[in-house]
C-alpha cells in the first residue's frame, strides 16, 4: 500500500543515484523493497551475508546511506520477491527446475542485466543455444 510521507521522512537522492533502475523483484509484496549489494556494507540486524561479496537488506536505512553516499559500492535495488513453501525450492532443484551457478559478485554487480542470463550458463558451461523448452530424462 502507498502512502504519503511526511517531508522529514523523505530521502533526496544525489544525482548518481537518480539513474539507479529498481527492478522487479518477483510478486509477492511487490512495494517491499530489498537492496542486494557489496558485503562492504553492513548494519547489525539488518544485513543477511549471501556469500562472500554480497549481502540483502531490506530497511530504510540503506537507502538513507546510499542517499548521502555512505551505502555500499555495488548495489541493485528491486521491489518484491518470488518465495516458496518449505522445502519447495530444494525438490525443484532435486527434480532439476533448476540451474545454478557458483556464486560471483561480478557476474551479479557487473553484468548488465541483459547479458546476465546467458554469462550464468555459460560459466557452469551451457551454450544458450542448446537449451530446449522440451522436457525428458536421460
Amino acid at each position: 500500500q502507498l502512502e504519503v510521507i511526511a517531508p522529514e521522512e523523505s530521502i533526496r537522492l544525489p544525482k548518481r543515484a537518480e539513474a539507479v533502475r529498481v527492478l522487479k523483484g518477483g510478486p509477492v509484496e511487490t512495494g517491499r523493497g530489498f537492496v542486494l549489494h557489496s558485503a562492504d556494507y553492513f548494519i547489525d540486524n539488518s544485513t543477511l551475508p549471501i556469500d562472500d561479496g554480497v549481502s540483502l537488506t531490506a530497511t530504510v536505512d540503506i537507502l538513507r546511506a546510499i542517499a548521502k553516499g555512505a551505502g555500499p559500492d555495488r548495489a541493485i535495488l528491486a521491489l518484491g520477491y518470488a518465495g516458496w513453501q518449505a522445502g519447495q525450492l530444494e525438490a525443484e532443484i532435486q527434480h532439476n527446475g533448476w540451474l545454478n551457478c557458483p556464486a560471483d559478485p561480478a557476474l551479479v554487480f557487473d553484468t548488465p542485466i541483459e547479458l546476465k542470463y546467458e554469462r550464468a550458463l555459460r560459466r557452469i558451461g551451457i551454450d544458450p543455444g542448446h537449451l530446449s523448452a522440451a522436457a525428458g530424462h536421460a
